[in-house]
C-alpha cells in the first residue's frame, strides 16, 4: 500500500552527504483544529550526515484563526522555516556492511515509519508551533471593537450563571436605598 504522505529517505540514510529536496504541497485534510484557506506549501531538504538525519525547510499559507480579543474568525498569512534533526543508528549500508542505518526519532506522536518520513506530520507540527500566540481583527487591542463590545453586552445582559442571579440581585437590593 502506497501513502501519499510517506517520503521516503532510505537513500538518504545509507548514502551519507547524500541530498533529497522535495516540493511539498499539503491541505492536511486529516485536521479538524486547522482550517486552511490555501495548502501548505513549501520545500523540504534532507541530509544525512551518518549519525544524523538533518531535515530543513521552508512553508507558507493562509489559515483561519480566532482573533485573541473578540473571539471572531479572522485570516492570517503563516510562513515559518523549520530546522530537524533526528538520531541514526546503525552503519549506512554503502559502507559494505550487514547492517543498515535507521531514524530512531523520540517524538511524542509518530513522525517516522520505518525510514519514511510523515510529511503530514512533520508540517503540521511546524504549523502549530508558528500560529500566531494573539491573532487580532482589524480593531486590535488599543481601538473599540464593535463584536467585543457586543459580546461583553451580552455577557452583562445575561447576568452571568444562573445559580448566581438570586445573589446578585440580593446584593443590589441591598445597596439601594430605601
Amino acid at each position: 500500500m502506497r501513502r501519499d504522505d510517506l517520503l521516503d529517505l532510505n537513500d538518504v540514510l545509507q548514502h551519507p552527504g547524500r541530498k533529497l529536496a522535495v516540493d511539498i504541497t499539503t491541505e492536511l485534510d486529516q485536521e479538524e483544529e486547522i482550517d486552511l484557506v490555501s495548502p501548505l506549501e513549501g520545500t523540504l531538504e534532507t541530509v544525512s550526515t551518518g549519525n544524523l538525519l538533518l531535515i530543513t525547510g521552508e512553508f507558507h499559507t493562509r489559515t483561519v484563526v480566532e482573533c485573541a480579543r473578540c473571539g471572531e474568525p479572522i485570516e492570517v498569512d503563516v510562513a515559518f522555516e523549520m530546522q530537524e534533526q533526528f538520531d541514526v543508528e546503525g552503519v549506512p549500508s554503502s559502507f559494505g556492511t550487514k547492517d543498515y542505518a535507521r531514524v530512531t526519532a523520540d517524538e511524542p506522536s509518530p513522525l517516522f515509519d520505518e525510514n519514511h518520513l510523515l510529511v503530514e506530520a512533520l508540517v503540521r507540527q511546524g504549523l502549530l508551533v508558528n500560529l500566531p500566540i494573539q491573532p487580532l481583527c482589524e480593531f486590535g487591542w488599543d481601538g473599540p471593537c464593535p463584536r467585543a463590545k457586543a459580546a461583553q453586552k451580552r455577557a452583562n445582559d445575561s447576568k452571568g450563571r444562573p445559580e448566581f442571579r438570586r445573589l446578585s440581585e440580593i446584593v443590589q437590593n441591598e445597596e439601594t436605598p430605601g
